[in-house]
């Protein structure tokens, strides 16, 4: 009877102590540590080099890339079976992108809440305007069709920090992209801290109120000093 006893008691003690290695979020922070989300355990981390060489245009061993590292962090989260830098743009099951630039001189006397819209995909009439005109001098058809604002929110934040919060679909190829985009501006206007969660439109609508929990752990944080 002992005996039993005893195994009993060790196989529940390796139990919980296995449900305490399991933690249910990944916690994150940028490289300097000011700027932290948190997403659940059950998404992947992903290397975001290929997003960043797409979103930019760079080649990778040029010295815009170079000094796009050093002044560009991000990350990026996949629930899918199968992660893929891929499913940023389209993907069943959610995506989570983050980014923080620091900002040049020229970028902070020409930041704006629109361009904190435009920030990584177009958002605002004028760029969407420009994006399509660019394509067409291309010669190719735009990868980002039939635009919907879904709702446009302007944050006012501790401190002077601010931002802007856009939900918005774009149709890429045969189905349509909900975006959720959060973009904000620190009170030096020194960084923007960008978060985009994106999956199907199908997909973002059954599973909406998730998406508002991490929105709402992407903050700035105050570092001593």
């Amino acid at each position: 009877m002992k005996t039993t006893r005893a195994w009993i008691v060790l196989l529940a003690a390796i139990f919980m102590l296995s449900a305490c290695g399991q933690p249910d979020f990944t916690y994150v922070r940028d490289r300097e540590g000011t700027t932290y989300f948190k997403v659940p355990s059950s998404f992947s981390q992903l290397n975001t080099e290929a997003i960043e060489l797409y979103l930019t245009g760079d080649h990778p061993n040029s010295e815009a890339a170079r000094l796009r590292r050093q002044e560009v962090w991000s990350t990026a989260f996949d629930q899918s079976a199968q992660p893929s830098v891929e499913h940023l743009l389209s993907s069943t099951d959610p995506f989570v992108y983050a980014t923080v630039h620091k900002l040049t001189d020229e970028q902070r006397n020409a930041i704006s809440l629109d361009r904190l819209r435009d920030f990584i995909l177009p958002v605002t009439g004028q760029v969407r305007t420009l994006y399509a005109a660019n394509a067409a001098q291309a010669g190719r058809q735009p990868l980002f069709k039939g635009f919907e604002l879904i709702s446009d929110q302007i944050l006012q934040l501790d401190r002077g920090a601010r931002g802007v919060r856009v939900r918005f679909n774009y149709q890429i190829g045969a189905d349509v992209q909900t975006f959720d985009h959060t973009a904000i501006l620190d009170e030096q206007g020194a960084t923007v801290s960008v978060m985009l969660i994106g999956c199907q439109s199908i997909c973002f609508r059954a599973r909406a109120a998730e998406f508002d929990k991490i929105e709402q752990t992407f903050k700035l944080l105050r570092l001593p000093g």
